[in-house]
This record gives structure tokens, C-alpha cells and sequence, in this order.
């Protein structure tokens, strides 16, 4: 199996570590723009292979995707990552044109891949790749989901004083403030979260998390990547392995939860073809109108895209 990761930066360099490290894959392909980058990356994932003993074969091209070709899976993190004080909506015009650009020519040499999103801002971006790329919903998957409950699992941990790994969690919705949150699906060894932790301390850990980016921005002067890399290689082996997890992506929802047209994350099950069922849970009132309201958001920067393509 070949998977190619497009953008050699920090969270690109860490899937492509993880995908290495855990032999996900036989090859990993790193694409960068800077002349020299990804081929240093790679090369220097390739060496450590002696040392953490695995043999995934890295390779690093600059802004040649005919060493792409056939890849099974392609993993997009290209773009500019947030500065302190930029939302991830005030990254739109310029990684747009970044990820359409990326996703041309990773269509042109691998027609049957199956594309993960981590660009930012998230749900517009996977939006935009899934539009220039023509391939089926199933297939143009956004990272954000096993991001979002990892940054809220960990949170829960911390309060507990337990493992992370005692957790379950689901969120839903937009990557960012107006992600949904879901108390009542997150149990900690199977008991409900809500019988462990206060109200007032599970709120200001919703609240933590729907900015857990932010925070981390504001902390190191850029955006994450050790959790986001991990993450986005957890995607990879799903469906390179054809595990079937239950985990919340970024899909096109075509009047699943009352949405149509919309990218949003939701539970699928994740496996070799992509997302091959996507989940609907039963959500109360209040879970409904949460998310309806970050319907309205995405929708509103997808507008925006729209408005950019059409002047282009």
C-alpha cells in the first residue's frame, strides 16, 4: 500500500513519521513546495527506521506528484497554519487556492485515491477538495473529529485522573467553536461521564476543547501537530486496513441529520472504501439546535468560497 502526505510541515512530517513508525504502510510519499524539504524529511524518517526498527520505505519530492502516482491514500495538510489571533475562516482565501491546486494533481496521477483533509479552515477545505476532485462523497474525508475528542478526552483525564485510553467520546458538527459536543455519548470505562464530572467542570471542558486549537496557537505562535498528525494517520490505517472504526469525520451530508449540501463531522464507520456508513445518532432538542447553528456557519463560509471560485 502507498500513501502520499502533501505538505512536509510539521503536521504532514508527523503523519508521515506515525504512518513509518506504526508500518501502517509499505511507502510513504512526501510532497512539499520548498525546494528540498520533504526529501530531507523523509530522509530523515528513513534513517531513524534502524533505530525504532520498522520498514516503511519514506521518499521526499519537490512539487513532483508523478512520484505519487497509484497512491492509495492521500493525506492534505498544505496550506498556512494559524497565526495568534487569526481564525481558521481568515485562512480561506489563500489555503483554498493551495488545496484545489494539491487536489488537481493528486487526482491527475492517483484517480482512486482516497483524499483526507486537514487543511484549515477544515469544513470548507474538505468542501473544496471534494468539488475540484469530482470523486464520490465517500471518498474526500475531513480530519477533525478524532482530533476535536482527543483534545476533549484528554481534558477529561486530566479531571478524572484516569487513563485517556478509559474514555469514549463523540463530537459533532464544525471543526471549532461551533462543534457539538456530546455528554450524553461519553462514558469513562462505561460509566456516563455525567455520574464522574460536576456540570460546571464538564461545561468548562466542552467550552476548553471547542477552542483547544486556539489555545495551543496562543501557546506556541502556530498551529498543532503532534495530535493532528496522529490523527490523520489513525485515518489512514482505518481504511488501509479496512478496520471499520466508529469515528467522527468530515463528510458531505446528503439529509443525514436533516442536513443537506453541508460538510459537517458526524460518526461513520470508516474502512478500505472511505467512509462506507455514515452514523445517525439520535439527537435531543438542544444537540439539534447546536447543530443546526453550526450548520449555518459552515454554510456561510462555504458561501464565501463559492464567491471566491466564481470571481476566479
Amino acid at each position: 500500500m502507498k500513501v502520499t502526505v502533501v505538505g512536509a510541515g510539521n503536521v504532514g512530517a508527523t503523519c508521515a513519521d506515525v504512518l513509518a513508525y506504526r508500518e501502517i504502510v509499505k511507502e510513504v510519499v512526501l510532497i512539499d513546495i520548498k525546494e528540498g524539504f520533504a526529501e530531507g524529511k523523509a530522509l530523515d524518517i528513513w534513517q531513524k527506521a534502524p533505530i525504532n526498527v520498522y520498514d516503511t520505505k519514506t521518499t521526499g519530492a519537490t512539487n513532483d506528484y508523478s512520484k505519487t502516482a497509484n497512491s492509495d491514500v492521500v493525506v492534505i495538510t498544505s496550506g498556512l497554519p494559524r497565526k495568534p489571533g487569526m481564525t481558521r475562516d481568515d485562512l480561506i482565501s489563500t489555503n483554498a487556492g493551495i488545496v484545489q491546486s494539491v487536489t488537481e494533481n493528486v487526482v491527475k496521477y492517483s484517480p482512486n485515491a482516497i483524499l483526507i483533509v486537514v487543511s484549515n479552515p477544515l469544513d470548507v477545505m474538505t468542501y473544496c477538495a471534494h468539488i475540484t476532485s469530482k470523486l464520490p462523497r465517500q471518498k474526500v474525508i475531513g480530519m477533525a473529529g478524532i482530533l476535536d475528542t482527543a483534545r476533549y478526552r484528554a481534558f477529561l483525564a486530566d479531571e478524572i485522573g484516569c487513563s485517556p485510553k478509559e474514555i469514549q467520546a463523540m463530537l459533532l458538527g464544525g471543526h471549532g467553536d461551533t462543534m457539538v459536543p456530546l455528554p450524553r455519548y461519553t462514558t469513562v470505562g462505561g460509566i456516563p461521564v455525567t455520574e464522574l464530572v460536576a456540570k460546571d467542570k464538564l461545561d468548562a471542558i466542552i467550552e476548553r476543547t471547542k477552542v483547544g486549537g486556539g489555545e495551543l496557537v496562543k501557546l506556541m505562535g502556530t498551529s498543532a501537530w503532534y495530535a493532528p498528525g496522529a490523527a490523520a494517520a489513525q485515518m489512514v490505517e482505518a481504511i488501509v486496513k479496512d478496520q471499520r472504526r466508529i469515528v467522527p469525520v468530515c463528510i458531505k451530508l446528503d439529509g443525514e441529520y436533516g442536513i443537506k449540501n453541508c460538510y459537517l463531522g458526524v460518526p461513520a464507520i470508516l474502512g478500505k472504501n472511505g467512509i462506507e456508513k455514515v452514523i445517525e445518532l439520535k439527537l435531543n432538542a438542544e444537540e439539534m439546535e447546536l447543530m443546526k447553528t453550526s450548520e449555518k456557519h459552515v454554510k456561510e463560509v462555504m458561501d464565501v468560497l463559492d464567491a471566491q471560485m466564481a470571481k476566479a
